[in-house]
C-alpha cells in the first residue's frame, strides 16, 4: 500500500523551456496545496563538483576568478561540471588539476542541493596531502589565479559570504573535523 501524499507537496502541472547556455532554465507550473497554480523557474544541468584541497602545511587551495552573478572576482573552491560518464571523484580530481595544478588523496564525502530552485547536485570532494604536480591548465573562458589560505582564513572567508561554495566548504571542513 502506497503512503498517502504529503499535504505540503506541490503537483507538477506542466513545464516549458526557458533559456539555455551554461545552464538551462525551465519554467514549471505547479498546483499548490491550496489549489492555486504558480510558475517556478528551475535551473537544470549536469551535476557539479567542489573540491576542498588541503596541503600538508594545512593550507587550502583556492582559485580567484570573476563570477558574473555577483559581478566580482571571488576566491573559491576549485570545481566545475561533472562531464557525461565521469564520476564525481574523477571530476573533482580533474578540476583540481586543471584549475590549480594540484593533486593528492581524494575522496567524495557527499553531495548537497545547490539551491531550492536547482535540479542539479553539487558533489563535495576532499583532497588531503595536496601538492602542486603541474602547471594549471584551465579551459576556455576560465581566467584563474591560484592562491592558498590558512584554515583560519578559510573559515573567516566562509563566514563572509564572499564564496559561491559556502555550503560545500562547511561540509568539507566538518568532514575533516576542522570547523
Amino acid at each position: 500500500m502506497a503512503a498517502p501524499p504529503d499535504p505540503l507537496a506541490w503537483q507538477l502541472v506542466g513545464k516549458r523551456p526557458g533559456s539555455t547556455g551554461w545552464i538551462t532554465v525551465t519554467t514549471s507550473t505547479y498546483r499548490m496545496p491550496d489549489g492555486s497554480q504558480a510558475d517556478w523557474d528551475l535551473v537544470e544541468g549536469p551535476d557539479i563538483v567542489a573540491v576542498l584541497a588541503l596541503t600538508a602545511d594545512g593550507e587550502v587551495v583556492l582559485v580567484r576568478q570573476f563570477r558574473p552573478g555577483p559581478d566580482a572576482v571571488l576566491a573559491e573552491l576549485p570545481g566545475g561540471i561533472i562531464d557525461a560518464g565521469e564520476t564525481p571523484l574523477d571530476a573533482g580530481q580533474r578540476e583540481l588539476l586543471e584549475e590549480t595544478g594540484y593533486a593528492g588523496e581524494a575522496a567524495v564525502i557527499g553531495w548537497l542541493w545547490r539551491s531550492a530552485s536547482e535540479l542539479r547536485r553539487q558533489w563535495v570532494v576532499v583532497v588531503t596531502g595536496a601538492r602542486q604536480v603541474a602547471e594549471p591548465d584551465p579551459g576556455a573562458l576560465e581566467f584563474l589565479q591560484v592562491t592558498t589560505a590558512s584554515l583560519e582564513d578559510l573559515r573567516a572567508h566562509l563566514r563572509s559570504g564572499q564564496l559561491t561554495d559556502t555550503a560545500a566548504g562547511y561540509r568539507a571542513l566538518d568532514h575533516l573535523g576542522r570547523l
